[in-house]
């Protein structure tokens, strides 16, 4: 009788599309319902939900939602109805997401690995996530390997997903802080300030992949650490904003001699029910739906001076570790100087001679006649930097060859391995093993 008062007063052009009813049957199967039976009772045919833009009266949605809720005997089913249909958009937004990829993006493994990790911590099986996203184990392994930024995109969705853990990306960040320690240290020896830091941190991603890049911006008297994806979409997700801020804040509180705090986070997305994790991560001060996910320290951190590892022995025992040159003339000051900041800029990727003159303060011409006059030009000293450099950091078997790459300010893993075999005869795996 109630069921027939609501159909009376139901406007008969109201209509819905097949998908609502197609999860009210899914669901009801899950209590054991026939989805036959169900489609019997209100009279449609299986075939019917099935034709695009086919539309159907909602007072069939509300007898078919009625019956299987009396059949299922649970008059919580509108609670499991939620949770498929979230799932299932979900899977929608995934899909929007990945058409908007562009299929030239490319990440290394590392970051995909980190995912895995992370996500057998809170019981997620890894090989069922690698299953999923159609990657082979052993492929993460391969050197230089890299992979459609759009897996990572899924796998990191999936990994949340099955792991009920809306703050993943936060362990993610720490994680990827943690794994990538070492690096950090070494490029704390070219740097003197949180300042030369910050301008090496767009670089530093690139070791990540095509995902996006932190800039850095003066607001005020604070310093904004603003996280700029290439995908904009993804801002409104937590999971990537989550993981890059999170190893940003992991990074800049421990490389300063002095303790750099957050003072308050903006966020891209939506503010979630549990603020808990987020605020033992980035502090009280949150807000939320911002432009971008950004991080705010106070101005007067950017003369705070950069950690130096506190030992005089390099990973051979043999050799000082901060100084690089400690065999040249001390009395050539300009070359010393120039070296020494060529390593400096070197994880920024592009080293040429009129930024080093700037750096100098001295004009291009005055450089190149110096230089000159000691028998040699702006490249071979490049290039000697780099050799006895790529020698130093290779007796560390912490960094990987990728990572002396990056610090030697190479593309790519291939090209210092091609460039070190021209200057020494052996690969960089042959010179580390030897």
């Amino acid at each position: 009788m109630t069921h027939s008062t609501v159909e009376k007063t139901i406007d008969p052009s109201w209509s819905m599309y097949g998908a609502s009813l197609i999860t009210v049957l899914q669901v009801a199967e899950q209590f054991g319902v026939s989805s036959q039976m169900l489609l019997d009772e209100v009279g449609i045919r299986a075939e019917e939900l099935n034709i695009p833009d086919r539309r159907f009266p909602v007072n069939r949605y509300f007898r078919l939602l009625q019956l299987a809720a009396t059949a299922a005997d649970n008059p919580d089913i509108g609670l499991s109805l939620g949770r498929v249909g979230f799932l299932k958009g979900l899977a929608l937004t995934h899909s929007t997401v990945e058409k908007t990829i562009d299929p030239s993006w490319s990440m290394y493994g590392a970051s995909l690995i980190t995912v895995l990790q992370v996500a057998e911590q809170f019981g997620v099986s890894s090989q069922m996530l690698l299953d999923e996203v159609g990657i082979r184990a052993e492929e993460l392994n391969i050197p230089d390997r890299r992979f459609p930024v759009n897996r990572y995109f899924r796998l990191l969705q999936l990994a949340a997903t099955a792991a009920d853990n809306p703050d993943i990306g936060l362990s993610l960040g720490r994680v990827g802080f943690l794994k990538g320690l070492n690096l950090q240290l070494y490029m704390a020896t070219v740097c003197r300030s949180l300042k030369d830091y910050l301008n090496l941190i767009p670089s530093v991603l690139k070791l990540r992949g095509d995902l996006g890049q932190m800039t850095a911006h003066r607001n005020l008297d604070l310093i904004e650490l603003r996280w700029e994806p290439l995908l904009p979409e993804t801002g409104a997700r937590r999971f990537l904003s989550d993981e890059m801020l999170s190893a940003s804040a992991s990074i800049i509180s421990s490389l300063c001699v002095l303790p750099v705090n957050v003072l308050k986070a903006n966020l891209s997305y939506a503010q979630p029910n549990d603020l808990s994790v987020l605020q033992e991560t980035f502090g009280t001060n949150l807000s939320f739906e911002q432009p971008y996910s950004s991080l705010f320290f106070t101005s007067e951190a950017l003369n705070y001076p950069m950690l130096q590892q506190d030992y005089q022995e390099g990973p051979d025992h043999r050799h000082p570790f901060r100084d690089f040159f400690v065999d040249d003339d001390p009395s050539d000051q300009l070359l010393s100087s120039l070296k020494q900041s060529i390593a400096q800029y070197l994880p920024e990727g592009e080293v040429t001679i009129d930024k080093l003159a700037r750096k100098l303060n001295v004009s291009r011409r005055t450089l190149q006649r110096r230089l000159s006059d000691r028998d040699t030009n702006f490249l071979n000293v490049l290039q000697e930097v780099r050799s006895r450099v790529s020698q130093r950091y290779l007796l560390d078997n912490r960094l990987a060859i990728t990572e002396i790459a990056f610090l030697l300010g190479y593309a790519d893993q291939g090209s210092f391995s091609s460039a070190f075999k021209s200057w020494h005869g052996v690969s960089p795996r042959e010179y580390r093993r030897s």
